[in-house]
């Protein structure tokens, strides 16, 4: 007749053992990487990131990825590729949806394309990249040389399929951008191409339309 309260007692214990290697709360959602780009960090995610949360995204699928930007895309094409296989891997989600910002949407293309990428992303976002280069370097480092238009890194990243794979390719562009030059470096064949309205380049992060239109994109 004493045996209850040792096997509620077992019941609680084995619910609290259970608890520890839950997977992170899932909200629906594809999680999300943001990839900032040159001389960028995670802070310049912040408006867009609350955003998806106010939205119903959780905090642990909204993942901003930081690197060092002076890096080769290539390299940090690699850390990338292990950034999102922990994100996964932390979720149980198959699949993340990519957001970039500037150069961010060089690595990423690399990982898509050359690291076997296009099987984790359901849909991928250029805000304002140099998809196709630029007229000018805006640095002296490696990752500003591969940036310019007709270099090494461009030409191998854009030959052949520019959206390879099954993912849902977007981008945003806009006229008043002042780092991308020329202005049409950022759609790519194959994907869907939106030109803002008269945006600086940094305002593409934190416009509200903008981010209404992304949210849908991925969200779709």
């Amino acid at each position: 007749m004493r045996r209850a309260p040792v096997v509620a007692v077992l019941v609680l214990l084995a619910l609290v053992g259970c608890g520890e290697d839950e997977p992170a709360r899932r909200s629906g959602h594809d999680p999300i990487v943001f990839v900032h780009g040159l001389g960028g960090g995670p802070g310049g995610w912040d408006v867009m990131r609350d955003r998806f949360a106010a939205d119903g995204w959780t905090g642990d699928e909204l993942r901003r990825f930081s690197y060092d930007s002076s890096r080769s895309n290539v390299r940090t094409a690699q850390l990338l590729r292990d950034e999102v296989d922990d994100l996964l891997r932390d979720t149980g989600a198959r699949r993340v949806d990519v957001i970039t910002h500037s150069m961010g949407g060089l690595s990423s293309r690399w990982w898509l394309k050359r690291l076997g990428g296009t099987a984790k992303v359901d849909a991928w976002v250029s805000l304002g990249g140099p998809n196709h280069g630029l007229d000018r370097a805006l640095c002296d480092a490696v990752s500003c040389a591969e940036m310019r238009a007709g270099s090494p890194f461009e030409r191998a990243l854009n030959a052949g399929d520019e959206t390879p794979g099954r993912v849902r390719y977007g981008t945003w562009w806009s006229r008043c951008d002042e780092i991308i030059r020329p202005v049409r470096s950022t759609p790519l064949r194959g994907a869907r191409n939106t030109r803002t309205a008269c945006l600086d380049h940094n305002a593409l992060t934190t416009d509200a339309t903008v981010y209404a239109e992304v949210r849908d994109f991925v969200d779709g």
